[in-house]
């Protein structure tokens, strides 16, 4: 799979090239994770990053206690100014969380550690992402294409923009305009 991102910088959506993973690379991407040194806990990173539209901040700082299994939420902590929100688990995601706790031996606080016991850094999850990248075919990508995934994915079913707006923890609509401008979805009945 070519996965193309214009280097080119600009202000203009429409002339940057494709930053996101369409339903099928996604799938490709997840299952890759599964072959990596630590499937579980990368898988269930990756899943996070992409389902909740998490910056990596955001996901190296998840804390076990921000996960209720019971009610299956997660609190979502925005950084960068963003709202922040409770977002529901779906059942694929509760039972990947269960998997990793389940596999842990440790008390630390910290969601996501790495092999030292401490929180994985945003330079762990970057080559993460590259090599899980690699495994799946999906070329230059990088943690930030999981929430743009996230947005795009959103958009692609058909939700509001205010919707995505709350959920991606956007105080300010422009940044979340762009995954509405080019879902695809908008487009299909137009000749039919």
């Amino acid at each position: 799979m070519d996965f193309v991102k214009s280097p080119e910088k600009t202000s203009n959506f429409h002339k940057k090239g494709k930053d996101y993973l369409n339903n099928s690379e996604i799938k490709f991407f997840l299952e890759a994770s599964k072959k990596t040194r630590y499937p579980k806990r990368n898988y269930l990173l990756l899943l996070m990053m992409y389902r909740h539209g998490l910056r990596v901040s955001e996901g190296i700082a998840l804390k076990k206690s921000d996960i209720n299994l019971n009610d299956s939420r997660v609190w979502i902590n925005r950084l960068k100014g963003g709202l922040s929100t409770e977002h529901p688990i779906s059942g694929d995601e509760l039972r990947a969380i269960k998997r990793y706790l389940n596999s842990r031996e440790d008390n630390l606080p910290w969601l996501f550690v790495n092999e030292r016991a401490m929180p994985l850094s945003r330079q762990a999850v970057s080559y993460m992402v590259n090599v899980v990248g690699e495994k799946s075919g999906i070329k230059n990508i990088h943690p930030h294409t999981l929430r743009h995934s996230c947005g795009f994915y959103l958009a692609n079913m058909g939700y509001d923009l205010r919707l995505i707006q709350d959920y991606l923890g956007h105080r300010d609509p422009k940044h979340t305009a762009q995954y509405t401008r080019v879902a695809s979805k908008r487009f299909e009945k137009l000749w039919t």
